[in-house]
């Protein structure tokens, strides 16, 4: 019988490209103090559409992270998540090329919509001055893929490589995915998602949505668990993890951040809000089982938070039937509320605010949000002390799909 300790996936870089923060610490200051970027729309093009209200990333310049030759070839959410894959890989000192041993990182992107912006440039090219105009990489820059590829080309991470596309909770999923690939054998492997769906062609899509909120307030757009809540405002970027064996980390000095503990999935089928609250309380209680967690070591919730009042309902259900009278006293934010939700990027980055207070023992506030008006210990106004061990991350798809995932502090390793 093996007595060799089981590998564990642990976090061990965090890279960022968010509407308030083009690094993962500025990203965390300004989720720590509640700050809310919620803005118009400036993007060319959507002037005259009626969502006016969203999270846009300012102040990035790709040309100075992203060499000219993946640039030409890539839209802006593969630069998103280029960039932000770099910054984790500096964060968790990580060389992006090791010609020893070439398969043993990985990369994995989950993906909503893919490229809309280069699409609607080289679609408009073909309709106006015809088939010759149209760029080769048009054939692979709108892909969903396009991300995975690009920073395993970029990088040279030539171990196992994927997509996974599960709507808003992919961004969960592909840590999950990660974590059992590390599981299974895979060193390290570079996880996350970034979006970009502020191009008319992309934002006229979402207007099919129900649950998007047209609200031209920014300070009122996006109120989730309120009885003033009128659906989500999208938003740009997100994050990118590195998901690394522990031994190999604790071998190279890495330092372990946090442990992705325990993951479940359910689907419960698009917009079908009272349904998530079964289906999701469902894939809490699987990640707590194979965490190995009981519902009163949860220490905070980051919460899906639609902002839509039966999906709100059903969420906070959903927390009480999955975490009993527990639910009640757990520490319950949603920092998204004052950046927009990034689609599958929007739990990549709850993930990582996670991360952080756990290891600055501080609960984020939910910026715009003070009224609520469901049975949860909502944080709002200012950050809250707190000793956090284990963080809960919830998450929800438009089409369906639920998720969520438990993290532990890194320094509780060796339990």
């Amino acid at each position: 019988m093996s007595t060799e300790r089981p590998r564990r996936a642990v976090v061990t870089g965090i890279g960022v490209i968010a509407p308030n923060g083009l690094r993962a610490d500025a990203y965390w200051k300004s989720v720590r103090e509640g700050l809310g970027v919620l803005d118009r729309i400036t993007r060319e093009g959507c002037e005259d559409l009626p969502l006016k209200v969203a999270g846009e990333v300012r102040g990035f310049d790709a040309s100075t992270l992203i060499e000219d030759r993946f640039l030409v070839q890539t839209d802006r959410f593969s630069h998103y998540t280029m960039a932000a894959a770099q910054l984790a890989l500096d964060d968790a000192a990580l060389p992006r090329e090791n010609p020893e041993e070439p398969f043993e990182v990985g990369v994995v992107t989950a993906a909503g919509s893919g490229g809309g912006e280069f699409g609607q440039r080289e679609l408009q090219k073909l309709w106006g001055q015809g088939s010759k105009f149209v760029g080769p990489y048009q054939s692979i820059a709108w892909f969903y893929a396009a991300s995975t590829g690009q920073i395993s080309i970029r990088s040279g991470l030539k171990g196992p490589c994927g997509v996974v596309a599960s709507d808003e909770a992919g961004g969960l999923d592909a840590i999950a995915h990660a974590a059992r690939g590390v599981r299974r054998g895979t060193g390290a492997v570079l996880v996350g998602a970034a979006e970009a769906p502020l191009a008319p062609y992309s934002m006229v899509c979402q207007l099919g949505y129900p649950e998007l909120s047209t609200v031209e307030d920014p300070d009122r757009a996006y109120r989730p668990f309120t009885a003033g809540a009128c659906g989500f405002v999208p938003a740009e970027g997100g994050g990118m993890l590195v998901v690394e064996d522990e031994s190999r980390a604790r071998d190279r000095g890495a330092a372990v951040r946090a442990v992705v503990a325990g993951h479940g999935a359910t689907f419960t089928g698009a917009s079908r809000w009272e349904e998530s609250r079964e289906g999701l309380a469902r894939a809490i209680r699987v990640a707590l089982d194979e965490a190995g967690c009981a519902p009163e070591e949860v220490d905070v919730v980051f919460a899906d938070a639609l902002g839509v009042p039966e999906a709100d309902r059903a969420e906070a259900l959903a927390i009480a039937d999955a975490l009993g009278a527990h639910a009640t006293r757990v520490p319950v934010t949603a920092p998204k509320t004052g950046i927009g939700r990034a689609y599958c990027g929007a739990p990549v980055l709850d993930t990582a605010a996670a991360v952080f207070a756990m290891e600055h023992g501080v609960v984020p506030p939910t910026p715009n949000v003070f009224d609520i008006c469901h049975d949860l210990d909502l944080v709002m106004s200012r950050a809250r002390p707190a000793e956090l061990r284990t963080a809960l991350v919830l998450s929800r798809g438009l089409m369906g799909s639920n998720a969520a995932l438990v993290v532990r502090r890194g320094d509780d390793s060796a339990r």
